[in-house]
């Protein structure tokens, strides 16, 4: 019995290490995920021995499938919280809103838009959006508040230069490295 708590457990770290370092390895943050490749490896070993050290155990095997599940769950759930990256924001509203565009400037939201031609020849305005991850839901919510009807759509960037928002991370980091000097 204890061997099966430590499976689940092993599987509670390791999978929420490997949702992690898929991450880091996508977004090119190649140091950190072969930090969390090394740890997920050594987990890795450690639960996989204890089930295979006696295949007639099936507690243990039952241990490691729930645990692995039950990791992928957690897993998302850290990834969402940590919302690492960014994501483009594309908004389509039926007309122009000048109050909307300056709010979401105000709030430190890059934000482009432009007339565009819907179905039947419609004018729509449209507004490009670029914003950390972890602040989508503030977005959506201040484009909700404005424009109840608008159709919303978000992706993640593989990587953008350029624009406003490579100029505040780049003001920021400056600013890091002034803490950091001081």
């Amino acid at each position: 019995m204890l061997q099966a708590i430590v499976i689940f457990i092993a599987q509670l770290l390791f999978v929420p290490v490997l949702t992690l370092r898929t991450i880091m390895m996508v977004k090119g943050m190649k140091e950190k995920a072969a930090a969390l490749g090394i740890l997920e490896g050594f987990i890795y070993v450690i639960a996989l021995g204890i089930v295979f050290s006696d295949l007639s155990n099936y507690l243990n095997m039952s241990s490691y499938a729930i645990g692995f599940g039950v990791g992928l769950y957690i897993g998302q759930i850290i990834e969402q919280k940590l919302a690492i990256g960014y994501v483009t924001i594309e908004v389509n509203i039926m007309n122009k809103n000048e109050e909307l565009t300056k709010h979401l400037r105000d709030e430190g939201f890059s934000v482009s838009s432009a007339e565009v031609e819907g179905m039947n020849n419609a004018r729509r305005y449209r507004l490009d959006c670029t914003a950390r991850r972890d602040r989508e839901e503030e977005f959506i919510k201040i484009v909700s508040t404005y424009e109840p009807s608008a159709f919303v759509v978000s992706y993640e960037p593989r990587n953008f230069r350029g624009g406003y928002i490579t100029k505040a991370m780049k003001k920021r980091r400056k600013q890091k490295e002034a803490i950091k000097a001081q």
